[in-house]
């Protein structure tokens, strides 16, 4: 799929999140550790630093990202040097959160440096998803980034206490389509081929050979599960996702 030139799109969370979940997930990325770095993207997006585009340029090199390797090289009172490891800095920034609030709760401000990450810019994010743990947080960007937070005040409402989250909830972001559909096409990667077998395990149901279902069965579901019993006689034998 391709667009006219200097077409934008508006993109929703639910996409960005979707898009970039699937992305992560082939990379060496524990289990469970999406949830952690899911909106790192799409802030970083709407912050205007590298987002989709560094997605897409950052993809090989991620396949062997390891957060283990983050470590702390020093600590003294309320200042924390922390080594990166080498790692993308998304994927340092929810290790450099907990221990922003960590140090936060036992002296009343954090003061951290971060060495050895790639695109240490990108840690600007850290700032806007720190307002979630009550942070206040500065980004500066000298030849070792530092982040420095204190307590904030919250109200309760995510429009005051996180102002760029409920903005990007409001209105998403313009992205450029074309740069859109490929990282669409990326995240296809992540995905078992379509295949009538593949069907009958999507969701939270399996659909046996003869068409009775293992999970949910919502009384008022009127899903045909014709299609994935055997292929329509219309339909090739192998569906494309190349745009």
């Amino acid at each position: 799929m391709s667009a006219p030139p200097d077409t934008m799109l508006r993109i929703m969370p639910r996409e960005m999140r979707m898009m970039t979940e699937r992305v992560f997930s082939i990379t060496g990325l524990p289990k469970g550790f999406f949830l952690m770095v899911q909106d790192v993207v799409m802030y970083s997006q709407r912050l205007g630093l590298g987002g989709f585009s560094l997605l897409e340029q950052r993809s090989p090199s991620l396949e062997g990202a390891d957060p283990s390797r983050v470590t702390i090289s020093s600590e003294d009172g309320d200042r924390l040097e922390l080594d990166g490891g080498n790692q993308h800095a998304w994927f340092v920034i929810p290790t450099l959160i907990d221990l922003l609030g960590e140090l936060t709760h036992r002296h009343g401000r954090a003061i951290i440096t971060v060495t050895n990450v790639v695109d240490p810019g990108e840690l600007r994010v850290a700032v806007e998803l720190a307002a979630r743990s009550g942070l206040a947080a500065v980004f500066t960007a000298d030849a070792q980034p530092t982040l420095t937070a204190m307590p904030a005040t919250m109200s309760g409402i995510l429009a005051e206490d996180e102002p760029l989250h409920w903005d990007l909830l409001q209105n998403g972001v313009s992205i450029d389509a074309e740069l859109w559909w490929r990282i669409y096409s990326l995240a296809t990667k992540a995905l078992a081929p379509d295949s009538v077998v593949s069907r009958r395990h999507a969701g939270p149901v399996i659909v046996n050979d003869d068409g009775t279902i293992i999970g949910r069965k919502d009384s008022d579901d009127e899903t045909d599960l014709s299609l994935l019993l055997k292929p329509r006689a219309s339909e090739p034998s192998k569906e494309s996702v190349d745009l």
